[in-house]
């Protein structure tokens, strides 16, 4: 259950995303808004997953059962917690390469301070940076970040990392009702992200289940403020705040397709029924998951998803 998909991404087409992160969810922050749940065990810690050379195994096996239209643009870690604290990331990355595909790393950037780290990410050619907060309280309340981590610390790490990449580099800031929505906080985040001279912002709000039941998106003119100040500064700035779509990969085992998926990844109602489809299964697979207590359906705004059930 290493990889899965390939999934719509809303900034990097279609996604073959890489779990190197074994259950119980693994994470140096436990943020409110997460979509893969509560963080069961919040450390900074770097440790051993698995090992590189089960990553690629993995990784090629899956993309040998895809069809050429599902070949994924990216393969990317998005994992079930933070990807750096996997301390083989590096080692991965590198093999990863014989692929020819493109590799990305999501990371909430709380590790960059650590030089094997940032060294481990220079190998990447796209990486997303965790951006939400531009002062210590509002890190704390949207964040909620492991014992021994330091705000400016991070920040720190941060510029290092700039100063060192030469691939693609973006920021992410999810942006929360009542959070981290006011006008100060805008202002104080768009400087820092300004200092980071990103590809693009991308300034993103809680479209799919989270960890708190009391997060919600900000309002419409909240979020256009947001843009205002940021492009005000001459930063790229993009919104994401749509549906990536419902067309998932699929290998043919529906079972697996739809547990790797949804450990990492909600899947919405119209997705999983486009896999059951595309992998010749009815509900009767998804009654069965429920009754397993394997996933579990959720409803947020509006809309039905499914997610892993760990409980």
């Amino acid at each position: 259950m290493i990889s899965f998909g390939p999934v719509p991404s809303r900034r990097l087409g279609k996604s073959l995303g890489i779990n190197n992160i074994v259950y119980p969810k693994t994470c140096s922050y436990g943020c409110i808004y997460c979509q893969a749940g509560n963080t069961l065990k919040k450390t900074c810690i770097r440790e051993s997953f698995y090992e590189p050379e089960n990553i690629y195994d993995s990784v090629c096996k899956h993309l040998d059962t895809l069809r050429d239209n599902d070949y994924p643009d990216f393969l990317t870690f998005v994992s079930n917690g933070e990807p750096t604290l996997d301390v083989n990331l590096g080692r991965s990355i590198n093999l990863l390469k014989k692929t020819g595909i493109p590799v990305a790393v999501l990371t909430n950037s709380s590790l960059l301070h650590i030089e094997p780290v940032r060294e481990d990410l220079y190998l990447a050619n796209w990486v997303s940076i965790k951006m939400d907060a531009g002062d210590i309280i509002t890190w704390y309340m949207i964040n909620r970040p492991a014992r021994g981590l330091d705000f400016e610390t991070i920040l720190t790490g941060i510029k290092l990392f700039r100063n060192g990449f030469k691939g693609i580099l973006c920021t992410e800031s999810m942006i929360v009702r009542g959070i981290n929505d006011f006008t100060e906080n805008f202002y104080a985040l768009a400087e820092i992200v300004k200092y980071v001279d990103p590809s693009t912002a991308y300034l993103s709000v809680p479209t799919r289940p989270p960890a708190e039941r009391y997060v919600k998106p900000p309002e419409p003119e909240k979020l256009n403020e947001a843009w205002h100040i940021f492009d005000n500064l001459n930063i790229n700035t993009e919104l994401l705040t749509g549906y990536e779509g419902a067309d998932t990969g699929f290998t043919g085992n529906v079972y697996e397709d739809i547990l790797n998926i949804t450990a990492v990844h909600p899947l919405r109602e119209e997705a999983m029924l486009k896999l059951l489809e595309n992998d010749n299964a009815d509900l009767n697979v998804v009654r069965a998951l429920i009754n397993q207590h394997l996933i579990k359906p959720v409803l947020y705004e509006g809309k039905k998803y499914f997610i892993r059930d760990y409980h």
